[in-house]
């Protein structure tokens, strides 16, 4: 798949945000005043943002509010109808620690799960494809909630349940890597059974079926080399988890030293998920190019 900056950013924020909301209507960390008004705008603000990215990649962005009406049927609608419902609850919840230093346990429970039902949500619009075998395997929202999780844990300050919530992060991105790998040849999808005309004997392509490109190749086929790939996931490896643990859980002797240190991993993190998404679509292989000879 082409990897779209705004899908990148919108994965990317909107799973650190709505991981820091979940965090937060849980009572981590407990607090109000300006100090919880800090910790909400950077929720929100992620959150937010990150959903206002995903509508720069629609051809008609003004019209995305249309997608809430078909709950029934696209996942796309009900993330969109989750995210409503969570940002409305948690500022609500919010309201209440900041202006009146009050925790409503129910309402920040209510809105915590309809937080990670977010994440869940944005994940199953990938799984659900079919025609991607990358995505279409149940390790896809394994990884979005992974990753929520364990950044949502570093921006909320949870230094001893962060770093073990990172490495089972990574351990389930190396995971989704190896599994991802065999995906597509394991789907039994190939150009003979795209065709139909297997039982006739081995198939490949004559010539490209038009000599100029046109949008199927431009959003779903995008090839990326072994050894470009096999850097990028050194790097993203060592930026979202490696660096980040290391830096958690190597002594500082004063508190500045130590805010910094969670200062480091908190953006060594975001480098690495930045990393890890752009290859999560750009290594995605739609099966439409078996049609170009790309796969």
């Amino acid at each position: 798949m082409h990897p779209a900056p705004s899908v990148i950013v919108f994965t990317t924020l909107s799973g650190l945000g709505f991981g820091l909301l979940a965090y937060l209507g849980l009572g981590y960390p407990p607090v109000t005043g300006w100090v919880a008004f800090v910790f909400y705008l950077i929720g929100f603000g992620l959150a937010v943002g990150g959903l206002l990215a995903s509508t720069f990649h629609l051809g008609r962005p003004e019209r995305a509010w249309r997608a809430l009406t078909q709950w029934k049927t696209s996942w796309l609608s009900r993330e969109g109808l989750c995210a409503v419902a969570a940002l409305l609850v948690m500022g609500l919840y919010a309201i209440g620690a900041i202006f009146l230093d009050q925790h409503w346990t129910l309402l920040g429970l209510l809105g915590a799960v309809l937080s990670i039902a977010t994440v869940f949500t944005t994940s199953m619009i990938y799984t659900q494809l079919k025609t991607i075998p990358r995505w279409n395997m149940p390790l896809t929202p394994v990884l979005f909630l992974s990753f929520s999780l364990a950044g949502g844990a570093l921006l909320a300050g949870q230094e001893r349940l962060a770093p073990w919530l990172l490495l089972v992060a990574g351990a389930v991105q190396l995971a989704y890597w190896a599994k991802g790998d065999q995906a597509f040849a394991s789907s039994g999808t190939s150009m003979a059974t795209a065709t139909g005309l297997g039982d006739r004997g081995a198939v490949r392509a004559f010539e490209p079926p038009h000599t100029g490109s046109n949008y199927l190749l431009r959003e779903f086929v995008h090839v990326v080399g072994r050894k470009h790939a096999l850097k990028l996931r050194v790097f993203a490896f060592g930026l979202g988890f490696v660096l980040p643990v290391l830096c958690l859980w190597l002594p500082t002797e004063s508190s500045l030293a130590k805010h910094l240190m969670a200062a480091v991993a908190v953006l060594a993190h975001l480098a690495g998920v930045v990393v890890s998404r752009w290859l999560f679509f750009a290594q995605a292989e739609h099966v439409v190019g078996l049609y170009y000879g790309k796969r």
